[in-house]
């Protein structure tokens, strides 16, 4: 697999087992995502669901973040293909736990730190093994810039990431910017999400973003692959897609949101221990669909 492909797959996880800063601003959420696989009989449907809880440590803004999250994927792979699936290859759960620490440096910059343990698997022994554990982490620092007269509203987040799942022996960049720009409308640039919202009224807004997805899970029972002298180990789907969203404040906190879009990048293939790719499942780019609730301190 080359690097532009490993680079991609890194930032999806680091969507994916760091919940806390992909959606920093979320307590909780439940979600639902399909799309199906264009010139195939395959389809891709994920249940997600994940609870932050910020807990006060002191008066001067820090904070103990413990979080968890749980996936249960449903790949309908109907492909036929030149190995024994054995129908285990169609159904993945991951659960995620994760511990974030933040405070306040000064008025300006915060300070957070976050880590945690994955198991991302088939589940085909009915039991956890070593190789479905992933481990993450990653410090950064956050400046906020609150609506006051005569300022723009900005954030920015600095920061590096580490994951056993990366492919990459050192830690990588996260880099996130928020501005508002002109009346109800604002931009944010950044990984694993890039997009401009325009607000239709005080409780409903438009989007047009740039995004990544996918998911990462262990087989636990090795495929050997025709062809090729490594075995399967583990499955991979990283995403690359365009599109809009809408989401409408049902109360102060709480947002129903539908996002629908089109794939840039569809890039499934099962992998070795390398994290090379063995075998390719699909590359054609398709319809993809999300929606769900969640509830966000802003």
């Amino acid at each position: 697999m080359n690097w532009f492909v490993k680079l991609f797959a890194f930032l999806i996880l680091t969507s994916l087992t760091n919940n806390s800063l992909a959606q920093s601003t979320d307590l909780a959420r439940l979600e639902y995502t399909y799309f199906p696989q264009a010139n195939s009989d395959n389809s891709f449907r994920r249940f997600r669901t994940s609870v932050n809880i910020p807990l006060k440590l002191n008066d001067k803004g820090a904070y103990l973040v413990p979080g968890v999250e749980y996936e249960n994927i449903n790949f309908k792979f109907e492909d036929k293909t030149p190995f024994a699936k054995r129908g285990t290859l169609d159904r993945f759960q991951s659960f995620t736990a994760t511990l974030g620490y933040t405070f306040k440096i000064n008025e300006a910059w915060r300070f957070g730190g976050l880590g945690g343990v994955m198991v991302a698997s088939n589940f085909e022994t009915s039991k956890v093994i070593k190789d479905d554990y992933l481990y993450t982490g990653a410090v950064f620092f956050l400046k906020d810039r609150d609506e006051a007269p005569g300022e723009v509203p900005t954030r920015l987040i600095l920061g590096l990431h580490y994951s056993t799942t990366s492919g990459f022996p050192f830690p990588l960049p996260i880099v996130n910017y928020y501005r508002e720009f002109r009346p109800n409308w604002s931009y944010t640039l950044g990984v694993p999400k890039s997009n401009v919202k325009y607000s239709l009224t005080g409780r409903s807004e438009l989007q047009a973003f740039v995004t990544l997805d996918g998911f990462y899970a262990n087989i636990q029972e090795n495929r050997a692959i025709p062809n090729s002298s490594n075995l399967g180990e583990n499955i991979s789907m990283t995403i690359l897609l365009a599109g809009v969203g809408y989401e409408y404040k049902i109360t102060n906190h709480l947002v129903y949101y539908l996002y629908g879009g089109h794939t840039l990048m569809n890039d499934i293939r099962i992998r070795d221990d390398n994290r090379d790719d063995v075998y390719e499942i699909n590359k054609v780019n398709t319809f993809y669909g999300r929606t769900g609730l969640k509830i966000s301190i802003l």
